[in-house]
């Protein structure tokens, strides 16, 4: 079964763990401030969790090799959005040209990501994920608070290496390179915690969906220009990059699907933080979120 079949099947469950969150909403079974707290509980303790239990496998060369492989892909991933994006929105009198330049660079990866990857190719997606993830940090934290912002918030970068995803990344690999294994009676509870990840991700997502007024999205045309350059224009120039190298497809196609995932939660957070195009900002993380159940699978029939 190919992989876009494969992501089409995982999509669905996607889809309907989102309606249960916009329908919780609703009927207010949640609210602004439990979706909070609910996004915090996956970001800071379940997300990272699933991460470190990526990296207690047995150690092999193969895995290492193929860690430090998906390590350059998301580096030339990121270094090309980046420049992409500055060709494609030159206009600096464009209001929402730092939202739009951070919208179509940074995926939700972990969110979205994750579960995809997950459902994909089990844990040893995960594990390959985990070194876009860690690219992801470090930009998000840096460039793209900068890129938001106007102004280097060193406070705010620093942090960057202490978020839990990059503790948990480098704590994992260093128990997977020591060979040090949890024991059964730890290591069960912790998996059945890390299972919770795909449908709490996708509850909150579905809360955040709710929030958003879709009228007014459907009146704002460039959305889906923005959702088109994010969803598929980037992400298949990179699948047509990443056909040509001699990449184990698990690894390469795993950078493909971070890059085809829509735009990460972090928008929303930095532009709440900087008072910078909220609406415009839930906007675009609404309208690539809702398409990517499309476009994923289209975007992996070429990884």
């Amino acid at each position: 079964m190919n992989l876009a079949v494969i992501s089409l099947r995982q999509i669905f469950t996607m889809i309907v763990l989102m309606a249960i969150g916009i329908m919780s909403y609703k009927i207010n079974l949640i609210n602004d401030e439990t979706n909070k707290r609910l996004s915090n509980f996956v970001l800071m303790l379940v997300n990272p969790l699933v991460i470190f239990l990526s990296y207690q496998r047995d150690f092999q060369k193969d895995l290492l090799i193929g860690l430090m492989i998906s390590l350059l892909l998301a580096l030339i991933s990121f270094a090309l959005n980046i420049f992409l994006s500055g060709l494609l929105f030159p206009n600096k009198n464009n209001k929402n040209r730092s939202a739009e330049r951070f919208a179509t660079i940074y995926s939700n990866c972990g969110f979205i990501g994750i579960p995809l990857v997950n459902g994909l190719f089990g844990s040893e997606g995960v594990f390959y994920i985990t070194a876009y993830m860690t690219i992801f940090n470090l930009l998000v934290w840096t460039h793209g608070i900068i890129l938001i912002s106007g102004k280097r918030d060193w406070k705010s970068i620093n942090k960057a290496l202490l978020s839990p995803s990059v503790i948990a990344t480098i704590s994992g690999f260093i128990f997977f390179i020591v060979r040090l294994q949890l024991p059964d009676i730890v290591l069960t509870p912790l998996n059945h915690l890390g299972n919770t990840n795909t449908p709490l991700a996708m509850i909150v997502a579905g809360v955040s969906i709710a929030q958003t007024n879709i009228r007014e999205l459907l009146k704002n045309h460039r959305i889906f220009y923005i959702s088109f350059i994010k969803l598929l224009v980037f992400p298949l120039i990179i699948a047509a990059l990443f056909s040509l190298l001699p990449f184990e497809q698990t690894i390469t196609a795993t950078s493909i699907l971070a890059n085809a995932c829509p735009t990460a939660t972090t928008l929303i957070m930095f532009a709440y933080r900087y008072d910078k195009n909220v609406t415009y900002s839930s906007q675009l993380f609404a309208a690539t979120t809702i398409l990517s159940m499309i476009t994923i699978p289209f975007v992996m029939l070429f990884a």
